[in-house]
């Protein structure tokens, strides 16, 4: 319990710590830096397709990207869960039912 508690803890500071030591910064995703690399390479580029629907703002963008990392998450972690239980079930299993007769 306190290994999970201490790694949670450090987890956290790595999070807020860049925040507290770069002031004022912002921290942009790789899809505006692409956008400007774009730009630079050739200012003629026209995108070939637009945005069905366009968040109102940057937070309900990130909130909704947060989302689906989390159920990407969960989805990840249920299966994992699903197949160790399932490992440790056939490992607890009498051994009578693996016995072969000869």
């Amino acid at each position: 319990m306190k290994k999970n508690l201490l790694l949670l803890g450090l987890v956290v500071i790595l999070a807020i710590f860049p925040l507290f030591i770069q002031k004022g910064a912002e921290f942009g995703g790789a899809d505006g830096e692409a956008e400007e690399a774009i730009g630079e390479i050739n200012s003629s580029y026209e995108p070939w397709f637009s945005n069905i629907w366009e968040p109102p703002s940057g937070e309900i963008e990130s909130l909704l990207f947060m989302l689906q990392a989390a159920i990407g998450a969960g989805f990840i972690g249920y299966f994992i869960g699903y197949a160790r239980g399932k490992h440790k079930s056939q490992k607890t299993e009498s051994p009578s039912k693996h016995v072969v007769n000869r």
